[in-house]
């Protein structure tokens, strides 16, 4: 049996719930935030985590973009946004999926198109993020991009490490990344 829970966020907003910009979280105030999104022990599906340690370790962070690994807890992290009365004008998240390309390809995804599994994917607190992020582009005119992977190998057991595949498109992943949230900063300009 499946369940969907549906919020309507900007109904929530209205109840009151009030923030000072001093305890607004920093990914908040940022123009571009870009989430790393799976779990480390399960093999390719590591590759958001794996994405933001390479940017973090390697790459020039622009200082309007917040880039941040949630793992499993993206539920949590969008949430926040959607009742914040600020929010980044741009959500990157960059994830591992099975849409049957080349392992290690590279290229964007409409949340739409997102595969069954991932659109049921629940965070620790059993809330879709795929329905967050509608809901944030749709309702709250966030932009939300989806930087996609093709996974070699997702294990049905803990099975921590990327696949040679993936691990070789960390640094196309984390340049195509900086490369969206540019863009952000060029329509701004």
């Amino acid at each position: 049996m499946c369940m969907i829970i549906t919020f309507q966020i900007p109904e929530m907003m209205q109840v009151g719930v009030k923030t000072s910009d001093e305890t607004l979280p920093e990914y908040v105030k940022k123009r571009v935030l870009i989430l790393g999104v799976g779990n480390v022990l399960f093999g390719d599906d590591g590759f958001g985590p794996a994405t933001v340690d390479y940017m973090l370790q390697n790459c020039k962070i622009p200082d309007g973009v917040y880039v941040m690994d949630v793992g499993i807890g993206a539920g949590d992290v969008l949430f926040t946004i959607a009742l914040s009365h600020q929010k980044p004008e741009k959500i990157i998240v960059v994830d591992a999926v099975d849409m049957n390309r080349k392992p290690g390809e590279i290229f964007e995804l409409s949340i739409d198109d997102l595969p069954a599994n991932k659109v049921t994917y629940f965070s620790l607190h059993l809330f879709p993020s795929t329905n967050l992020l509608k809901e944030l582009r749709d309702q709250m005119n966030v932009d939300v991009i989806m930087l996609a992977c093709q996974a070699e190998r997702i294990p049905d057991a803990v099975s921590p490490g990327l696949s040679d595949s993936v691990k070789l498109a960390l640094p196309k992943a984390a340049e195509k990344a900086l490369k969206l949230a540019e863009k952000a900063s060029e329509k701004k300009n």
